[in-house]
């Protein structure tokens, strides 16, 4: 009987090329669209985190402040988002999302969903329940490992 530790190479190897699966599908849908995979995470993460600075977008998508900075001037220069000033403090910019970036992400992301349905569609409710339950464990761990 195999431990949880003879386990690990099988479910990291297992994980990679599941990671690289939605990449590569991922790319193939972005062909279609005036935007570059790293333009596509950062539009996530300015949409869903909502008036996001450059330096904190900088952190969650772990580029350098200059690369981000470059990266941002792309999205505003094809109309996906807009630097506006904070507030409460002048000197501090926000990144906020458009309706074409709002659009672009939704369509995407809807394109995604239906792959994940053609991969997934032959699970029943019960095996599919159970993945999302080992996925959602799964990532909050990681979660709390990365927090640490």
């Amino acid at each position: 009987m195999e431990t949880v530790t003879d386990l690990i190479p099988i479910l990291e190897k297992r994980i990679r090329h599941i990671s690289g699966a939605i990449k590569q599908s991922g790319r193939k849908i972005l062909k279609n669209y005036p935007i570059t995979s790293p333009q596509f995470i950062a539009l996530q993460w300015i949409i869903e985190e909502d008036n996001l600075t450059i330096g904190e977008l900088s952190n969650k998508i772990s580029l350098a402040f200059s690369t981000t900075t470059d990266l941002v001037d792309r999205l505003e220069k094809n109309g996906l988002v807009q630097r506006t000033k904070d507030e409460s403090d002048r000197r501090v910019v926000r990144i906020i999302p458009l309706e074409k970036g709002k659009a672009i992400i939704n369509e995407v992301i809807e394109k995604r969903r239906e792959y994940l349905g053609e991969v997934i569609g032959s699970f029943t409710t019960e095996q599919a329940e159970a993945l999302d339950e080992l996925l959602e464990q799964l990532y909050e761990r990681m979660k709390n490992i990365n927090e640490r």
